[in-house]
């Protein structure tokens, strides 16, 4: 009776209790880090991503901790697979509550030698995707008049960087994407907010050449660099009911770097 009696009040801790998050790219790096708090937190999680042995991976990671998961194989930038997504979503999950636009890509060279198709693929993972996702699950939000929508931004977005071009603008078109959902859809009970992360250690990150590495350090007053639990407890917060007034904003996650 004690042992349940505990369990019990845990479960009435949980932010996330029995809400349905959808997760972009969320069977790795940042993405899992997510979806695992999230399911941590009582959510039923819906994970998208274009790999399937690590959203078999994931999904197992996730049903361990005794909630429900979907794992879907999905291109962000078809409207018809993402509005196919979203449907299983609703059809096997009956709702969608909280949505994460984390997919993202980089394929970083000098503006000068940069290849269209380098720019029109980061444009339309990075921004046409979270815009497809947004449109097609803000339609579902509307008519429950609520629901969370948290954008994976970047600092990049913010500041710009020699030889990520195509990756600045589509992260800064995310911060305006955010921004507009966000006035459109308010009035709705939902809200539509962003994280811009800093250097946060990741696969993608753990690629560069440690003397860039080292001149991003200087950089960052907190004198280290982001771990992916960093950007989901901000999501978290974003995605709980303790941010129920906060829409429309950008939070930067970097240590300091553009303070």
């Amino acid at each position: 009776m004690t042992d349940t009696l505990q369990e019990t009040k845990e479960e009435s801790k949980m932010l996330l209790k029995d809400q349905v998050a959808l997760i972009t790219g969320g069977a790795q790096g940042i993405g899992r880090e997510i979806a695992l708090l999230f399911a941590s937190e009582g959510a039923h999680v819906v994970i998208l991503d274009l790999n399937q042995e690590s959203l078999s991976k994931t999904k197992a990671e996730i049903e361990g901790k005794g909630v429900k998961c979907l794992d879907l194989m999905a291109n962000v930038t078809d409207s018809t697979q993402v509005d196919e997504a979203i449907k299983k979503c609703v059809d096997t999950m009956g709702r969608i509550d909280i949505l994460v636009n984390n997919a993202g890509i980089t394929r970083d060279t000098l503006m000068i030698r940069m290849k269209e198709e380098d720019w029109d693929a980061v444009l339309n993972i990075n921004l046409k995707g979270t815009f497809l996702f947004t449109k097609a699950a803000a339609k579902v939000m509307m008519k429950q008049r609520s629901g969370r929508i948290v954008n994976i931004a970047s600092i990049i977005g913010v500041m710009g960087n020699a030889g990520q071009a195509n990756y600045a603008a589509s992260k800064a078109g995310v911060i305006g994407l955010t921004k507009s959902a966000a006035k459109e859809l308010a009035s709705r009970g939902i809200n539509v907010n962003a994280v811009a992360p800093g250097f946060i250690k990741t696969a993608m990150t753990d690629k560069l050449p440690e003397l860039v590495r080292n001149e991003m350090l200087k950089l960052i007053p907190a004198d280290r660099f982001g771990q992916p639990e960093d950007v989901a407890n901000t999501v978290l917060f974003l995605a709980s009911k303790y941010s129920s007034y906060i829409t429309g904003q950008v939070v930067q996650i970097d240590g300091g770097m553009l303070m």
